[in-house]
C-alpha cells in the first residue's frame, strides 16, 4: 500500500474522530460533531475494512482487507501482510517484499503523515462539508456527506457514509484528480477494545532476520 493508498485510509479515521469545526453546511456540521463526540468518548478502537481502488480509464480494480487500532494518537494498522505501527511520535513500516522496516518520526506537517490524529487540525480547516441526502441502504438509515478541499489536494472530493442511529461512518471514498477512486468500507467496528501502548511500540522478536533502516 503506497502512501497516498494508506493515507486515505487513515483519512477515513481522521474524520470519524475529528469534530469537523470548520464544514459550513450546518447539517452536515451536526452530524459530524455527533460522530466526533462518540467516536471520541471510546478508550479504543478496532475496525476490520476492506480497501478498493479503481480507476476505469486504466482498468484498475485492487481489492485488500485490513484491521487497525486505534487508541488516542496511536495506531498499529495491517493490510494484507504490511504492517505500520505508531506511537504518536515514531512509525515503524514493515515493508514485506523488502525484507524490512523502515523508522519514521511522526510527521505533523505533511498531509500523508502517518498519524491521523496529528491530522486533524489542519484537516478539519480545510474541507467544506455538504449532507447530500438520507437514503436506506440495506434496511440502515444513512447520511451521504460530501467533503471538499478547499484547495492544495490532489483530491476533489471525500464522500462519507454515516449510519445515522449508530454515528458511525460506514465508508469513505476518495476521488482523486487523476481518475482513481480509493474506498474504504468498514466491515466491522468494536469500540473500547482492550489495547496498551505496548501494542504501539515495535518489537523487534515479532520481525525476526528482517532489516531495520532507521530514516530519522
Amino acid at each position: 500500500m503506497n502512501k497516498l493508498n494508506l493515507a486515505g485510509f487513515l483519512m477515513m479515521l481522521m474524520f470519524i474522530n475529528s469534530s469537523m469545526s470548520q464544514v459550513v453546511d450546518e447539517k452536515a456540521n451536526a452530524i459530524l460533531d455527533k460522530v466526533s463526540v462518540k467516536m471520541k468518548s471510546y478508550t479504543a478502537m478496532k475496525i476490520e475494512f476492506t480497501y478498493t481502488l479503481d480507476n476505469k480509464a486504466e482498468k484498475i480494480h485492487q481489492s485488500k482487507t485490513g484491521v487497525v487500532t486505534i487508541k488516542g494518537d496511536k495506531y498499529s494498522l495491517m493490510i494484507q501482510k504490511q504492517r505500520i505501527i505508531s506511537d504518536g511520535k515514531t512509525v515503524w513500516t514493515y515493508i514485506p517484499d523488502a525484507e524490512e522496516v523502515q523508522i519514521n518520526n511522526v510527521n505533523t506537517k505533511d498531509d500523508e503523515a502517518l498519524n491521523p490524529a496529528k491530522l486533524l487540525a489542519t484537516y478539519s480547516k480545510n474541507y467544506r462539508a455538504k449532507l447530500i441526502k438520507e437514503v436506506n441502504q440495506a434496511g440502515v438509515m444513512t447520511q451521504i456527506i460530501d467533503l471538499v478541499p478547499i484547495k492544495g489536494k490532489n483530491f476533489f472530493k471525500v464522500r462519507l457514509n454515516i449510519d445515522k442511529t449508530k454515528l458511525q461512518v460506514l465508508s469513505t471514498e476518495i476521488f482523486n484528480k487523476n481518475g482513481s477512486t480509493y474506498a474504504y468500507k468498514v466491515n466491522k467496528f468494536t469500540p473500547n477494545v482492550k489495547a496498551s501502548d505496548a501494542d504501539f511500540t515495535f518489537k523487534a522478536s515479532d520481525f525476526p532476520g528482517v532489516e531495520i533502516n532507521d530514516m530519522r
